[in-house]
């Protein structure tokens, strides 16, 4: 089975996903000087969870499995928790002015995911416990660019509501950025566990997204997610709580039909939403791109994949540091973007769309 232990067993087509449980934890000595640290520690003590210490939760050592792959999967079923000591946060355009740094990895296993490159070698579950300090420093991002409102994706290198039963450091940081002026919080989710998150104080200043997609990409490459229908109820949720509501449409896949795929999901969205969720709707766009790192990692991890990853068929755009990746030639790109584009205003005539990339 490809998907991580959950509370109970979360099917491999990606039609349900439960809450997260590791079956292995570490530590960094330094986390339990904070009290959320402390707190985690007695929790898996008192389950029994084999609990081992680690020097940096940057260099992992002794996840069991005798081939790479068995180290993966037991590595996707491992929590690490430590102290964020690189305050410097990253840039995250075109979603927000910086990423903010709560967890990194994500317990499920998305055949596409960025991740792969980003953090190939460390696929376990990351998450800080310095919360304070972290929160301390997007202050001064905050203060650094005033007047201006400054935006911090909370989702670049995690899916924080997948693991916010372990940690609540997501409703901390939204109500942390409730009483910011000048401060905004992103994140996005596949997961629909967003109950905890509903009396959260968040003065309408954290714009909740959820990642939707057709049924064929779905199906084929999000196991261990929560289903479309799921993550649309929670969507109704949040917007009756009041947040702002996004849907971030990634990544675009050019499958057999995908014209027809990608306009039933958007008429899906427009008969089941709720009216609260009309009134502040934003979209954003990302086609499918891969790097030559990803593509090795994922076909070693998951080599049944039927994910499309032809270098020949696609275009090669330079990045940041001289590092590159593969999208659509320019044609089909324009063609994905001009299709969504013009559904979603057909069917979602007052919802802003925020970019296409």
């Amino acid at each position: 089975m490809e998907t991580t232990r959950l509370n109970k067993a979360a099917s491999t087509d990606g039609s349900e996903a439960n809450l997260f449980e590791p079956d292995f934890v570490f530590f960094e000595p330094a986390a339990l000087d904070y009290p959320l640290g402390r707190e985690l520690y007695r929790r898996y003590k008192q389950r029994g969870l084999p609990i081992r210490m680690t020097t940096s939760h940057n260099q992992v050592r002794g996840i069991p499995g005798e081939t790479e792959v068995q180290q993966y999967r037991n590595a996707k079923r491992t929590l690490v928790v430590g102290v964020r000591k690189t305050l410097k946060f990253e840039p995250s355009k075109p979603s927000a002015e910086y990423a903010l740094p709560l967890a990194t990895g994500c317990a499920a296993h998305c055949h596409y995911c960025y991740l792969n490159t980003n953090i190939g070698t460390r696929p376990y579950v990351r998450v800080y416990v310095n919360t304070d300090e972290i929160f301390a420093q997007a202050e001064r991002y905050i203060r650094e660019r005033a007047p201006r409102i400054t935006r911090f994706e909370a989702a670049c290198t995690s899916d924080p509501v997948g693991i916010e039963h372990i940690t609540g450091n997501l409703k901390r940081a939204i109500e942390f950025f409730g009483n910011q002026p000048l401060g905004r919080l992103r994140f996005v989710t596949k997961f629909h566990h967003v109950d905890s998150l509903l009396d959260a104080r968040h003065n309408k200043q954290t714009r909740f997204r959820f990642s939707m997609n057709a049924d064929y990409v779905i199906k084929n490459f999000e196991p261990g997610t929560s289903s479309f229908e799921q993550r649309l109820e929670a969507a109704g949720k949040v917007a009756r709580a009041g947040y702002p509501l996004g849907f971030i449409l990634a990544p675009l896949y050019r499958f057999d039909g995908w014209e027809a795929g990608y306009t039933d999901l958007l008429k899906r969205l427009r008969q089941q939403l709720v009216p609260e969720a009309m009134e502040d709707l934003t979209f954003e766009l990302i086609q499918h791109r891969f790097t030559t790192v990803a593509k090795k990692l994922i076909l070693q991890r998951y080599p049944k994949t039927r994910l499309e990853m032809n270098e020949a068929e696609r275009k090669y755009k330079w990045g940041k540091y001289g590092r590159g990746k593969y999208v659509y030639p320019d044609e089909q790109a324009k063609e994905l973007q001009a299709h969504l584009e013009r559904e979603i205003a057909r069917l979602f005539p007052q919802a802003k769309i925020e970019y296409f990339t």
